[in-house]
This record gives structure tokens, C-alpha cells and sequence, in this order.
């Protein structure tokens, strides 16, 4: 009995410490972004692996969602002789909802396992204590340059996530529904408000954060050689998507209690 109320304690503490160490991380992160040095060169970089190298995933996710969302959404829709409405469906679950999360999950997948790896990868082999003892600041470097990079790129990942998905439900309405495209984008756009649009971007900010410094903390944490470098990624990619998901419920949550 003794031995499992010091283990629970001992679990607590540790939760706690990560809490700690992720928030401290953080907050010397965001500080990292308002002060010089300001990396030019590696957010640059960043920018081209997060943006450019994620843009097939999310088109093909974006495409095969609003195809799929057209083709369920006609099926429901059918019994009440709603089937022109389809777009109206897509286009506010998509903005709201789907386009937001899934392409945060495939970002997640992709850019955040690749800070992770590398990061940790640094770490395991002394490269961060090399940049120490040349007088560079390694959060500064490489973890601020990675959270700016998220935050610009992955919101405009969403929006093409969004397009491409409304595209795709309209290539179904068209072609296998035979929805007329002037009532499809029609209803589409009468459909979006103007809170749909700004819960549509806070969320992609949001989601960016979170990819980016759990990647930077998974990392930074990592011990352990080459073993601890695949916990660190695997952590890295289990945690993310947790997080988005539950940071997900809350957004909308709030902004259900506040919407105009």
C-alpha cells in the first residue's frame, strides 16, 4: 500500500516537472521571437520544409475530404430533398472543423516528428552543447526559428486545406450529384459567417504552437542515444495529437459560448 502511494506521488511529481519544463520552454521560446539574434537564414529554411514540403499532404487531404463530405452529406441530405445544399455542409464543417484539425494531424505527422528527430538527434550527439559553448542560445536558434516558421505556414496550410476541399466537394456535386456549380458555390459562400472565418484561423495559430514547441520539448528532453531519439518522435507525434484534439474542444467550445 505504501509502495503504490509513493509510486502515484512519484508519477505526480513527474507530470508536474514536464508541466514545468514545457511552460519554461515556452515562455524562453516566445522571448526568443522579440529579441535579437533573429535567425533570417535558418527561418527561412524552416519555412520551406514546413510550408512547401507539407503542401502535397494537404492537398491530397483536403481533396479527399470534401469529396468524401459531398458524398455522405448527399446521402443525408436526400430523404428531405436537400441534396442542393451539400455545399452549405461542406463548406462550414470544413472551415469550422475538418480543414483546421486534419491538416494540423498530417502537419503533426510530418513537421513535427521531423523537430523531434532532429532536435533530439542534436542532443544525443552533443550538438547543442557545441552550440552552448560557442556562446549561441540553441532555443533561440533552433527552437524559436521552427515556432515562427509554424506559426506563419500553417495557418496558410489551412486555407489551402479549406480550398481544396471545398474544390473537391464541388468535382462530386458536379459530376456525381448534378448540382449545378452556380447554386454549389453559392450556397457554399452564404453559408460562411464571419466568426466561421476567425474560428477558422485561431484554431490553425493555435495548432501551430503546439506542433511546433512539443516537437522543440520532446527534443530538448531527449536521453537515452538512438533509442531515445525514436521515443522522442514517437512522443512528439502522440502528444501533438492529443493536444489538438483536446485544444480543439475548448476553441470551439468558447467561441460557441461567445459567438455573435
Amino acid at each position: 500500500m505504501i509502495s503504490a502511494s509513493f509510486n502515484i506521488k512519484s508519477k505526480l511529481i513527474g507530470y508536474v516537472l514536464v508541466v514545468q519544463e514545457f511552460t519554461f520552454l515556452c515562455a524562453q521560446t516566445v522571448a526568443g521571437l522579440v529579441r535579437p539574434p533573429w535567425y533570417v537564414r535558418e527561418t527561412v529554411i524552416q519555412l520551406d520544409r514546413i510550408g512547401v514540403g507539407s503542401l502535397f499532404i494537404v492537398v491530397l487531404t483536403g481533396l479527399f475530404t470534401g469529396m468524401v463530405l459531398a458524398l455522405q452529406g448527399a446521402v443525408q441530405l436526400e430523404p428531405y430533398g436537400a441534396t442542393i445544399y451539400v455545399s452549405s455542409l461542406i463548406s462550414t464543417s470544413v472551415v469550422r472543423e475538418l480543414g483546421p484539425v486534419l491538416a494540423a494531424l498530417m502537419i503533426a505527422g510530418r513537421v513535427g516528428t521531423g523537430i523531434a528527430s532532429e532536435i533530439a538527434s542534436m542532443q544525443v550527439t552533443e550538438q547543442i552543447d557545441a552550440l552552448r559553448a560557442e556562446g549561441t542560445d540553441p532555443i533561440q536558434k533552433l527552437a524559436a526559428t521552427r515556432l515562427a516558421a509554424c506559426l506563419l505556414m500553417i495557418p496558410i496550410l489551412t486555407i489551402i486545406t479549406n480550398t481544396i476541399a471545398i474544390l473537391g466537394g464541388w468535382l462530386v456535386a458536379r459530376l456525381y450529384l448534378a448540382i449545378d456549380s452556380y447554386f454549389y458555390w453559392t450556397w457554399a459562400f452564404e453559408a460562411l459567417h464571419a466568426h466561421d472565418l476567425i474560428l477558422g484561423l485561431v484554431k490553425p495559430i493555435v495548432f501551430a504552437f503546439i506542433i511546433a514547441m512539443v516537437g522543440c520539448y520532446a527534443g530538448f528532453y531527449t536521453s537515452g542515444g538512438t533509442v531515445g531519439v525514436g521515443l522522442s518522435t514517437t512522443r512528439s507525434m502522440v502528444s501533438s495529437s492529443i493536444l489538438i484534439l483536446m485544444s480543439d474542444f475548448f476553441i470551439t467550445k468558447l467561441f460557441m459560448a461567445y459567438s455573435w
